[in-house]
C-alpha cells in the first residue's frame, strides 16, 4: 500500500474498482431488494411479501418470523401461532447455515446508515471516541425478554430501529427520522461502529447464531499478507480478524469463527493480495503459496 492510500486503494489498482467492491455492492442490492419486497405491497399493491422484517408471509406460503420476536412473545406469556413457530424455525436454520450476523450486513436497513457514518468518519479523520464494554449489547439483549415479561407485550418492537424504519416508510417517518439521525450521529461522533458493534441487541442475538454457522470468511492465503491493515480498517468487527490472520504460530486455523463476524465480505473486497475468501467452518488449513516464474523475472504467487 502506498503512503496516503485509503483502505482498498491497492485492491482497486490490482483488481479494478468493481471487483474491489463486489461484496459491498451485492450487500446493498440485497438490502434494497428485501426492503423493496416488503414495500411493494403497501406502496404498489403487489403483495409478494406480507408483513415486515419481524414477521412475514411470502407468496401466501412461506412464513418467516424473527426468532427474537418469538422469544418476546413467549416471555410476555402469549401463545404464538403455529405459523410463527414454523417461521422462526425456518429463519433459525437459515442463519445457522449462512451466519447469524449476515442479517446485520445483508438484510438490516439500518446498516447503510451506520456504514455511511463510518465512511464520513474516515473522510473527516475523526479518531477515538467513547469505549463501550463488549458485554453492553448482551445486557441489552437480556433486557428485551425481561421487558416483554414485565410489560406483557412486545415493548422492544416499539423502539427497534429496524421496525421503526419499516413503519416509517409505510405510514410516515415521524419519530423514526430522529432515531436514525441519532444512530448516525452516535457512530459519527461518539464511537466507531457504536450502534452495530457495541449496542444493538439484535446484532447480539444473531451473533449467538453466528458462532456455530457453517459459512465463514477465512484468511485462506494468509501467507500473502503484507500487514497493510486495510482489512482491519474496514471490518465492522475488526477484533475477529487477528486470530485467523495471525494465529498460525498458536496453531489457529485461518477461518474466522467468531459469531461477531457479519460475513460482509469487505475484507475480501479491500485486500489487494486476495488473502480472504468465503469458505466453511471446517476449513482447517490455509492454502499453501508457491512462487511461479512467469518468465518476466517477476515471480507471482499462486495457491496450490
Amino acid at each position: 500500500m502506498k503512503p496516503g492510500d485509503r483502505p482498498g486503494a491497492e485492491a482497486i489498482r490490482r483488481k479494478g474498482w468493481f471487483v474491489a467492491h463486489r461484496w459491498l455492492l451485492a450487500r446493498r442490492l440485497s438490502q434494497l431488494v428485501i426492503l423493496g419486497l416488503f414495500l411493494a405491497g403497501p406502496w404498489l399493491g403487489i403483495w409478494i411479501v406480507k408483513g415486515n422484517l419481524a414477521s412475514s408471509l411470502t407468496l401466501e406460503v412461506l412464513p418467516l418470523t424473527d426468532p427474537l420476536l418469538l422469544l418476546q412473545v413467549l416471555a410476555s406469556g402469549q401463545m404464538p401461532a403455529a405459523t410463527a413457530v414454523t417461521g422462526a424455525a425456518i429463519v433459525l436454520v437459515f442463519y445457522l447455515l449462512v451466519g447469524g450476523r449476515v442479517y446485520c450486513s445483508w438484510v438490516c436497513p439500518v446498516n447503510p446508515i451506520t456504514d455511511a457514518a463510518e465512511w464520513l468518519r474516515c473522510r473527516l479523520g475523526i479518531k477515538g471516541g467513547a469505549r463501550f464494554s463488549d458485554q453492553t449489547r448482551n445486557w441489552l439483549l437480556g433486557a428485551i425478554p425481561l421487558l416483554a415479561a414485565v410489560s406483557g407485550g412486545l415493548a422492544w418492537e416499539l423502539v427497534n430501529p429496524v421496525s421503526m424504519v419499516y413503519r416509517g416508510l409505510v405510514f410516515g417517518m415521524g419519530l423514526a427520522w430522529g432515531v436514525l439521525v441519532a444512530i448516525f450521529l452516535l457512530d459519527l461522533f461518539v464511537g466507531r461502529r457504536a450502534w452495530c458493534g457495541h449496542l444493538c441487541p439484535v446484532g447480539a442475538f444473531y451473533g449467538l447464531l453466528g458462532g456455530v454457522a457453517l459459512v465463514r470468511v477465512g484468511a485462506l492465503r494468509r501467507e500473502r499478507c503484507d500487514d497493510c491493515l486495510d482489512c482491519f480498517a474496514v471490518c465492522p468487527e475488526h477484533q475477529v480478524i487477528k486470530p485467523a490472520l495471525k494465529g498460525a504460530d498458536q496453531g489457529l486455523g485461518p477461518v474466522i469463527l467468531s459469531g461477531h463476524c457479519t460475513n460482509c465480505g469487505r475484507c475480501i473486497d479491500v485486500c489487494g493480495r486476495e488473502v480472504f475468501a468465503f469458505t466453511t467452518r471446517f476449513t482447517r488449513s490455509a492454502h499453501k503459496i508457491r512462487p511461479v516464474n512467469t518468465g518476466d523475472n517477476h515471480p507471482q504467487e499462486v495457491s496450490s
